[in-house]
């Protein structure tokens, strides 16, 4: 077997930490072509926000970036690699996305290792594949950079994976952390179950990806069982589609949830009045009332009312937003000021737009 490919320090310190890591949106013109200049705004203002990282290539960023007659997945790649570097911050964790086939997959693998990225996301969503694929897929993809495992969600397209699948994948080598995103309880427990019983849970860093339970995932303790005795898993960040709106409150809210783990009153309280606000704006960002039709185009919405895009055009025509959709976007804006980065992004606007 391959030596797994090792983490940056400076990464791996990150990523074990725990870090808020937006999941990096597509900036497009009305004819639907990428808008660098916006792209590149979107990127520096996560790096001002103090987002440990970004993931760039995944679901937010729209999976059709790989389509022959888009081409967007190394233009997207590589103005992201190069707003890194012009931040040059060496504690910023560059993760991005793989998707497809074993071939595919390790071939954007290669590409993302040759801009400077730290590891990969990939993606559960493999038409035909079953969970040996996926996992045969994994270790092919983890002898090129370290991966990050996705629990994607059955609503937009993911696969029900259980304990001993998550078991399996925890235990190849190059994996270092794990997306929890099924929006659903009972899958996450399973994964962090999985995870334990691999006996690798303290190489793995877990981050949720549960938009509709951000603040629950983050308050959790897991008591399971690990093949050396019984364990207590925590998630230690979040990669979140969520985080690409409010990265700076998010990044208060991470910082509460350590202090409310360490025994702080005051932030623990202070997270359970806002874990139902947050929930609240994910139902507007994210449209689950219509099975989640807008939610790319609702992350759109709320950069766009915040100057941040131009509109909400997606490679996909048919994609937009569900009918009141962004009134319901609006509300959330006014009534929680606390999650959505208003101020922070009026002040920063034109600097980022240069």
């Amino acid at each position: 077997m391959a030596v797994a490919p090792a983490l940056r320090p400076e990464a791996a310190r990150t990523l074990t930490r725990g870090a808020v890591i937006p999941a990096h949106p597509l900036a497009l013109t009305a004819e639907r072509r990428l808008d660098e200049r916006r792209q590149r705004a979107l990127t520096r203002y996560y790096l001002d926000a103090g987002a440990g990282g970004v993931a760039v290539g995944v679901h937010t960023t729209q999976f059709e970036i790989r389509d022959a007659e888009h081409a967007l997945f190394e233009p997207v790649l590589s103005l992201a690699a190069e707003e890194l570097d012009a931040h040059d911050d060496p504690d910023v964790v560059r993760i991005a996305g793989v998707a497809g086939g074993t071939v595919q997959a390790v071939a954007e693998a290669e590409l993302a290792r040759s801009l400077g990225y730290d590891a990969v996301l990939v993606s559960p969503r493999v038409a035909g594949a079953d969970n040996r694929a996926l996992l045969e897929r994994a270790s092919a993809v983890g002898e090129v950079l370290p991966v990050v495992g996705f629990y994607l969600q059955t609503a937009i397209g993911g696969p029900v994976l259980d304990r001993e699948f998550w078991r399996e994948f925890a235990s190849i080598p190059s994996v270092v952390a794990v997306k929890a995103a099924p929006f659903d309880r009972y899958r996450t427990l399973e994964l962090v179950r999985g995870v334990a019983a691999s006996g690798r849970a303290d190489e793995i860093a877990l981050y949720t990806g549960n938009d509709d339970a951000i603040v629950a995932d983050l308050l959790s303790e897991f008591h399971v069982d690990a093949p050396d005795g019984p364990r207590t898993l925590r998630f230690v960040g979040g990669l979140l589609g969520q985080w690409a709106v409010g990265t700076r409150a998010a990044v208060s809210l991470l910082d509460r949830s350590r202090r409310a783990a360490a025994g702080d009153r005051d932030a623990y309280l202070a997270l359970g009045r806002l874990a139902s606000d947050m929930v609240d704006v994910n139902q507007a960002v994210f449209d689950p009332g219509n099975d989640f039709d807008g939610v790319i185009a609702g992350v759109h919405e709320m950069l766009r009312q915040q100057g941040l895009m131009d509109g909400i055009w997606c490679l996909d025509p048919a994609e937009g937003l569900s009918p009141g959709q962004a009134d319901e976007i609006a509300r959330v804006r006014r009534a929680y000021p606390e999650l959505n980065d208003d101020a922070f992004i009026a002040e920063n606007l034109e600097r980022w737009l240069r």
